[in-house]
């Protein structure tokens, strides 16, 4: 008998802001390869390394396809019913002794599926309960650019091709932003010049025209240099005090310093500052597009802040081929307003997860629902994070392998991959809306709504979660009719070609503001510990999912070879902080500052490959982001 194949059209919702296209190829009830989308204007046929290698995730012997329950101190296995009875009653009591806000709810973004909005409705019906505040990862520049502008949102992905002159600032599109690199090469195939400011070397560098290296968190006084030398050239736009509140005194900011003094803050030669300057100055229209790195910094609001102002006195925001782009408001074609905006009784920011968990009092958190999220491995001070975790009477990790963060739990539930999810997505990298269909289904694992439903029916909220998947998709998805997106790829006709066309701004007064103020400090390595610690993303990983598996072996550091301590390139190593140690290989980079030693993040940290574990939970200036990248550390010879 001949086996038969069919193609799924589904789409990725991990933590990426392509959100891909994805054609899974099924063959008698089992993907045999993925595909991009090439009908998918952004995904245009190709996927990531990460993606490409998601099968072996989804057939991965780890999988974890029965819910498990702590009996005698170790996780054994459960019957679905068995481990429900268990949440429900559980939670029941924790609630009915102690109150809704002994119960705490965290979701993150392990998947951008907006019927993951559907487990926040069911505790705020059950509750409401405690729930996340901050945001790990974009927060300070969600924070500067809602200042900024009023509101967050970029021109079209595609605009970018009327720019003259690109600064990619912070931003390492072969590991973040595939799908610009195509859009990238086009721009400069039309006579685009393109500059790269990234304190870490990596691929994008040979992108570049023009490279720059500040010193870690050095990104606000370049860019104020940058501004200096726009004025001292008259290549500010003569209009900007017309929709900038704030003008005169970001001009006086910009004045403290001369370039040679904003050079010299920044750490780099006075030549390249000007040489920015003009790349960016001189060519009009000019875009900017920000990383999602450098507002992981102490300064984070700051720096985004100081890139906006660039964007903004020479007029290179609110036209084609211009703007300041951060980020792209992918629930802007959504409803969630079905979750009650009531407040929630307490909030725990994420980025000081351990701490916070450990000193919440009246009441004490007795029970903590994980959803979508690893916090011991992706959040600062892992080894808190497992202590506030195992010292609570009872948690629950809803997720597809035995994470770190599944081996603190009481009951694990196995849930559906993103192969198997029935949901719809939008993008953070571009403006377009697609939907998650299950290509395949693995016996055991469940989608985060159908173990909803079941939760809901036993405990007294089964009237709240009747409707079907597709219903409720209808009801999120408000901009375009669902069955539009089904049949393609749709862009969200409520999102701008041009973000702030004509330099209108929702702000109180119109305008936009700038910044008139940033804040000094910035981490510096000590002679005890003088390195700075930088965990990024790469490509064979997204965020703590591997593929196709993590290694076993110590992390590689990367670090110049003058700041390696006498260590030889491949030796073994121990990489301290003040707070932990983890062992390490050793690999020379002379083209790394000698300033920074660099890790890849999302190490488990049952194989002591964790980063974060070094790292203590530090807050940004606004957002309540975390500062992951203020972590002083040196590298020792002697191997723990």
């Amino acid at each position: 008998m001949s086996a038969h194949t069919e193609i799924v059209r589904t789409a990725c919702t991990r933590d990426c802001p392509d959100a891909c296209g994805i054609l899974a190829h099924v063959t008698d009830g089992v993907v045999t390869r993925l595909q991009g989308d090439p009908a998918h204007p952004v995904t245009r046929g190709f996927l990531c390394f990460r993606t490409d290698q998601f099968l072996h995730r989804q057939y991965s012997p780890e999988r974890i396809t029965q819910p498990l329950i702590r009996r005698d101190g170790a996780l054994t296995p459960a019957t679905w019913d068995e481990a429900l009875d268990l949440c429900a009653t559980t939670l029941l009591r924790i609630r009915d002794e102690h109150g809704p806000a002994a119960i705490f709810h965290y979701r993150s973004g392990g998947s951008l599926g907006l019927m993951k909005h559907l487990v926040d409705h069911y505790f705020h019906r059950l509750g409401p309960v405690t729930v996340k505040g901050g945001d790990i990862c974009g927060g300070a520049g969600d924070a500067a650019q809602l200042a900024d502008f009023g509101d967050e949102d970029a021109n079209d992905l595609h605009d970018v091709l009327h720019a003259k002159a690109i600064v990619l600032w912070g931003k390492n599109p072969h590991t973040s932003s595939p799908h610009l690199l195509p859009v990238l090469a086009e721009a400069r195939k039309r006579g685009a010049r393109i500059a790269l400011v990234d304190p870490v070397a990596h691929r994008g560098v040979k992108l570049a025209d023009l490279y720059v290296q500040p010193r870690p968190g050095g990104d606000a006084d370049l860019a104020l240099g940058v501004a200096r030398a726009l004025f001292d050239t008259q290549r500010t736009h003569p209009d900007a005090p017309s929709w900038c509140d704030g003008f005169e005194a970001f001009r006086d900011l910009v004045h403290r310093h001369t370039t040679e003094v904003w050079a010299t803050r920044a750490d780099v030669p006075h030549a390249q500052l000007l040489a920015l300057a003009a790349l960016y100055g001189e060519a009009s229209p000019a875009a900017i597009f920000v990383g999602w790195g450098m507002q992981r910094r102490a300064n984070g609001a700051a720096i985004v802040r100081c890139l906006d102002a660039l964007g903004l006195i020479t007029g290179n925001v609110g036209i084609s081929g211009g703007g300041v782009s951060y980020y792209m408001r992918r629930r802007g074609a959504f409803d969630t307003g079905f979750v009650e905006p009531t407040e929630p009784p307490r909030r725990i920011v994420e980025p000081l997860f351990g701490e916070q968990l450990l000193a919440a009092r009246d009441p004490e958190v007795r029970a903590v629902w994980i959803t979508a999220g690893n916090p011991v491995a992706m959040l600062p001070d892992s080894h808190r994070t497992v202590e506030a975790l195992t010292s609570r009477e009872f948690v629950v990790v809803v997720d597809s392998t035995l994470t770190d963060t599944a081996r603190c739990a009481t009951v694990v539930l196995p849930v559906a991959t993103m192969l198997e999810d029935d949901d719809v997505v939008g993008a953070y990298g571009h403006h377009y809306l697609n939907v998650v269909r299950p290509a395949v289904r693995t016996e055991g694992a469940r989608t985060d709504y159908e173990i909803v439903q079941a939760m809901a029916a036993r405990t007294g909220l089964a009237q709240h979660f009747t409707d079907s998947p597709h219903t409720w998709k209808k009801r999120l998805l408000t901009a375009v009719p669902l069955d539009d997106v089904a049949r393609a790829p749709v862009r969200n006709p409520r999102s701008p070609r041009v973000a702030f066309e004509g330099r209108k701004f929702p702000t109180a007064t119109g305008r936009a503001q700038l910044v008139t103020d940033v804040p000094d400090a910035v981490a510096a390595g000590s002679e005890r510990f003088p390195l700075l610690l930088h965990a990024l993303s790469t490509p064979e990983s997204q965020s703590s999912q591997w593929s196709p598996s993590e290694p076993d072996a110590p992390v590689e550091a990367r670090v110049h070879p003058s700041s390696a301590n006498g260590l030889a390139d491949g030796s073994r190593a121990t990489l301290r902080s003040a707070l932990a140690s983890m062992p390490v290989t050793v690999r020379h980079d002379p083209a790394q500052r000698r300033d920074v030693v660099v890790l890849p993040k999302g190490g488990s940290l049952a194989k002591h490959r964790c980063a974060n574990a070094l790292t203590r939970g530090r807050l940004t200036d606004a957002g309540e982001g975390a500062a992951l990248y203020e972590e002083p550390v040196r590298l020792d010879a002697s191997t723990d």
